[in-house]
């Protein structure tokens, strides 16, 4: 008995051991189990999460773009009903000119074509008459007296030690960072101005210069005169520094100057006429010439040029009596202002 006893009490033992060895490799297998499903459990509703705020930050997303869109389209309308509304009376306005211009234009062709019929001239002058006094009306009705206002006057003094005479400024030009050339009739000088209005370059001219006109941002054409010399010289400005460029001679004299596109406008006194600006000075062109005697548009053509539609307008003024004289209009390719 006490050998069964023994007996059973290792087998008890025993099989406590075996049993307690059994039920931890079923909890650690357990654990191991419930391990794994947690970490199924989170990649799957983290991949879940992910697609859904993927989805509805693309819904979001596509919502914004659509406000957007739709704001713009209303903010272009918006600024496209504004612009109109500012447009419509200059473009009145500008039509009303050149409606004006034009008959004005042909009664003043008619005067001088009925000069030998005193009739039919009387008749032309008086409507011609009529549509000058039209016109000014409509100028004193739209056109506002006080367009510029001074707000600031000083004094510079612009001579350097190489002058020989007194500084006489006939033409100035502002070029870019806010430079400013000058023309020097006195000393036949081209002077480099800086922002503070200081000579800090110049170069010397071959006669003296009439009239400058900017053809690009860092250069000039400048028209010299004198009783021997007319030409146009190029001058660029690099670094603060004047440099000589290309120049051509004119057969007549150059006392006004101005650029557009490729054309070289110049005033000789006498007539209106157009070079090329880079075909080495190539005459294009006589706008308006009267030989009849000198002065005639004198210093320049008092420069305006204007676009309307495919027609291009130069006024010149006569400097004598200060007063409109002519009016050129030239029919350009329309392509070149798309």
């Amino acid at each position: 008995m006490k050998q069964f006893q023994s007996y059973q009490e290792d087998k008890t033992k025993y099989l406590k051991v075996s049993y307690n060895e059994h039920e931890k490799l079923m909890l650690d297998d357990i654990r191991l189990k419930i391990i794994l499903f947690l970490l199924q459990r989170k990649n799957s509703t983290v991949n879940k999460t992910h697609s859904h705020v993927k989805y509805i930050v693309h819904e979001m997303r596509t919502k914004i773009t659509s406000l957007l869109a739709d704001f713009e389209k209303s903010t272009v309308k918006e600024r496209k009903k504004e612009l109109t509304l500012k447009l419509d009376p200059l473009i009145r306005d500008k039509n009303s000119c050149i409606r004006l211009h034009h008959e004005l234009f042909y009664l003043h062709l008619a005067i001088h074509k009925l000069q030998d019929r005193p009739e039919l001239y009387l008749i032309a002058s008086k409507q011609c008459q009529v549509k000058i006094q039209q016109f000014e009306n409509y100028l004193q009705e739209n056109c506002s007296n006080n367009l510029f206002s001074v707000i600031g006057k000083s004094e510079h003094n612009m001579s350097i030690q190489s002058d020989s005479g007194t500084c006489c400024i006939t033409a100035l030009s502002v070029i870019q960072n806010g430079q400013v050339l000058v023309a020097d009739l006195n000393n036949k000088t081209i002077k480099l101005l800086n922002q503070q209005y200081q000579v800090v370059s110049h170069c010397v001219v071959a006669a003296s210069p009439q009239d400058m006109c900017q053809i690009t941002p860092s250069e000039v054409a400048v028209a010299v005169h004198d009783s021997y010399i007319h030409e146009v010289q190029f001058i660029t400005v690099g670094q603060s520094r004047l440099v000589h460029g290309r120049k051509f001679q004119l057969p007549h004299n150059c006392y006004g100057i101005a650029h557009h596109q490729e054309g070289l406008f110049i005033c000789s006194g006498m007539g209106l006429y157009k070079y090329h600006t880079r075909l080495n000075g190539k005459l294009v062109s006589i706008l308006f010439q009267d030989v009849s005697g000198e002065g005639t548009g004198e210093n320049h053509c008092a420069y305006i040029i204007q676009h309307y539609k495919h027609l291009l307008y130069i006024y010149c003024t006569l400097l004598i009596i200060y007063k409109l004289l002519f009016i050129v209009t030239i029919a350009i390719n329309k392509s070149q202002y798309c």
